[in-house]
């Protein structure tokens, strides 16, 4: 006697009512893809600015797959997983590999070392689909500058769909079962599913993108309400049947909204959040105002939609997404512009569509001509994996070139007689005699590097608590505490190096893009709230802690305002004295209006350089402060920075910033070695006889090199 196999839970979902017909189709609904594809690339080609149109698409994506996957649990009471998402893959993986493997050659050919990383991580979070959380994490703004962007930036939102396909076929099957459970039909317990799912990720929406809109622009949870917003809509636009007059406004007001929509909101407030209701709620008209029987009347938008032009381009409007943006990126290094003129813009809006109809006609026409032939669902899976795994395995032997790269230079920096850094300063023969090296640290790996060093010690934008880390000698009976933003950070690596050397106790606390200050601080346009917090939270932990010395900021550089000593700087220099605590106060370094690693890249080490006036007073600007607290004093160290009024990319073959103004890791250790003098005299520490200092150890080296 034979046992019946174990029914699966697809298997066993039966439908409580016959099926409803096939839905007719929509031409509309392609020609609102081709106007949401030609908006996307519009505005992001001329004015960098949010346009709506992924907006659009996202519902678009809810409203057909959930239409789809609602009619397969209606007719045939479970959902095919395998074969659903094996069709995904057949329709989105090639088409994506294609232009994300041109997007890594067109990175080698044309693009700074200093980006490489960046690409390659890009383009890795984008194959395997969690690029939004990638780009999250990095806390990158997807409205700065296009010159700033990954040619892979605009992956995100595929990944954002990406994970709604996971997420969906699970939802509508749950919503079966609960549906046979009940009694009812599959469609009535779906739209509940869907809503709550809406109402959950719109509330979430609203609130993440007051609190942190940079990650809520990326985040999945704050997107999933538009794509549930469509899957509601499908669940119910065939019993709508609005009267002609009302359709006629409905289609019309919808598709004059969507195009206005870049226009209207622009980068003026926070998005999505309540902003992005604008485009979605446009759509929305736009769908409603196709259904029924009497839709596309005569002088009806939805006709307008549906003219073969607009339906042909909606069939391309996948593959015109993906290249618009990595063909614009390309055109902005090449022509080193912000945003191309209008002629530019049209070559770059040509190209895009060349290449997407090569793509569509050739790749995807190639991979349904095969998947014809071979209907089984591991030939679709396999036609998109074919695709997928080159483009893997070419960002990980490019990424592995570089870490040896990376490894060879950090070698060769071991030898500090040939990678000195600010050292260079202490001996004229060692400058004059300076090998001709590959720079250290690489730019490719520079900034992360760097970063990486104090990553976990440090308070991010939104902390309003203190993050601390000690190094040195924790039974010190000197203490030291770095205590300020990050240009305070950046000299974490000479201050550690000192620490060591004379035996201090080390404590940090930084915050980014905020000083160590009492006065209110602005940070993109808006009151830092977080930093006050902070600020309150550190002089708590300084009164706890009782640090015999508290290095910090002595005053701000900035290209546009002269450098000067702010009143918030003094105020807490005086609490700390009336705190018995010193105050060792460093002045600020140089700014750059371009990135060090990228002119370098580009340009070469000579040609990467800014006058020091640009950004820097020419006598420091606390050198005549009045009633500065007695515990204070300053150190300078510009005449390691810059020379002859000069300020250099390169100083003893080290790459001295990490970007337009920030030390990198290699050159603030080197920097220890001509700080050293100041800061004893600072603290008032005399080095026991006999006890090498690193001057010393440097100047010894560097005769016994030349003797």
């Amino acid at each position: 006697m034979s046992v019946p196999a174990h029914p699966r839970v697809t298997d066993v979902i039966e439908t409580p009512v016959a099926a409803p017909a096939r839905p007719r189709h929509r031409a509309d609904i392609e020609g609102l893809r081709a106007v949401a594809a030609v908006l996307i690339a519009v505005y992001h080609i001329w004015f960098g600015t949010v346009s709506g149109g992924v907006d659009v698409f996202l519902l678009l994506t809810g409203f057909l797959i959930t239409g789809s996957l609602v009619r397969a649990m209606e007719r045939d009471g479970r959902i095919a997983f395998g074969a659903f998402w094996t069709k995904l893959v057949k329709r989105l993986f090639p088409a994506g590999a294609v232009v994300l493997g041109a997007v890594l050659v067109m990175t080698y050919l044309f693009f700074p070392r200093s980006q490489w990383m960046t690409v390659i991580d890009d383009v890795r979070a984008a194959v395997l689909y969690y690029g939004n959380w990638h780009l999250a994490a990095g806390s990158v703004d997807y409205m700065a500058d296009n010159s700033a962007a990954s040619a892979a930036q605009h992956f995100w939102s595929l990944a954002v769909q990406g994970q709604f396909y996971l997420l969906w076929p699970v939802l509508i099957t749950l919503a079966g079962l609960v549906a046979v459970r009940l009694g009812v039909r599959v469609r009535r317990v779906a739209f509940a599913a869907v809503g709550i799912v809406f109402v959950v990720s719109l509330a979430y929406s609203l609130w993440i993108t007051a609190v942190e809109p940079v990650w809520a622009y990326f985040d999945t949870g704050a997107r999933l309400w538009e794509l549930a917003l469509g899957g509601m809509l499908a669940l119910v636009v065939h019993r709508v049947d609005l009267p002609g007059t009302l359709r006629m406004i409905a289609g019309w007001l919808g598709l004059a909204g969507l195009v206005s929509c870049g226009l209207v909101i622009g980068d003026s407030l926070p998005y999505p959040g309540f902003a992005s209701l604008w485009p979605t709620v446009a759509a929305l008209l736009v769908i409603l105002a196709g259904a029924g029987e009497a839709a596309n009347g005569r002088f009806s938008a939805n006709r307008l939609l549906g003219v073969r032009p607009l339906t042909w381009l909606g069939g391309h409007a996948y593959t015109l997404f993906l290249w618009h943006w990595p063909v614009l990126i390309v055109y902005l290094e090449l022509t080193e512009r912000v945003r191309p003129s209008l002629t530019g813009g049209l070559m770059v809006l040509a190209s895009s569509f060349a290449a997407a109809l090569f793509t569509t006609r050739v790749i995807e026409g190639s991979v349904n001509r095969v998947t014809k032939r071979h209907r089984a669902p591991s030939w679709s899976l396999a036609a998109g994996v074919i695709f997928i795994v080159p483009v893997l395995a070419a960002g990980s032997l490019w990424a592995h070139s570089i870490d040896q790269d990376r490894r060879l230079r950090l070698e060769l920096s071991s030898n500090p007689l040939a990678y000195p850094g600010a050292a260079v300063h202490l001996n004229p023969e060692l400058a004059a005699g300076l090998p001709d090296l590959p720079i250290h640290p690489d730019t490719t790996t520079v900034a992360r590097e760097t970063i990486d060093q104090t990553r976990s010690c440090n308070a991010v934008v939104e902390d309003t608590e203190v993050v601390s880390c000690e190094f040195g000698d924790p039974g010190s009976d000197y203490t030291i505490a770095m205590v300020g933003s990050s240009h305070v950070r950046h000299w974490f690596q000479a201050m550690r190096t000192l620490a060591d050397q004379h035996g201090w106790r080390l404590v940090t606390m930084t915050k980014n893009a905020c000083q160590f200050s009492s006065e209110e601080q602005v940070y993109r346009g808006e009151v830092y709230t977080e930093c006050t917090a902070w600020n309150a939270d550190v002089m708590l932990e300084l009164a706890e802690l009782t640090p015999d010395a508290v290095f910090t900021l002595a005053s701000l550089t900035d290209r546009k305002e002269d450098e000067h000593v702010p009143t918030g700087f003094v105020d807490r220099w005086r609490l700390l004295d009336g705190m018995g605590v010193d105050v060792i106060a460093i002045r600020d370094t140089p700014r750059f209006d371009f990135p060090v690693p990228e002119c370098i890249d580009r340009n070469g080490r000579d040609e990467c350089s800014s006058p020091k006036a640009e950004s820097m007073a020419e006598v420091p600007p606390f050198k005549d402060l009045p009633n500065v607290p007695h515990n204070t004093r300053f150190l300078d160290l510009t005449d390691s920075l810059c020379e002859d009024g000069v300020c250099h990319g390169v100083i003893g073959n080290q790459l001295v910033y990490y970007d337009t103004d920030h030390l990198s890791y290699a050159f603030s250790r080197s920097l220890a070695v001509v700080m050293e003098p100041q800061l004893l005299e600072a603290v008032g520490q005399a080095v026991p006889k006999g006890e090498p200092t690193l001057v010393d150890a440097a100047m010894t080296l560097h005769e016994s090199a030349h003797s």
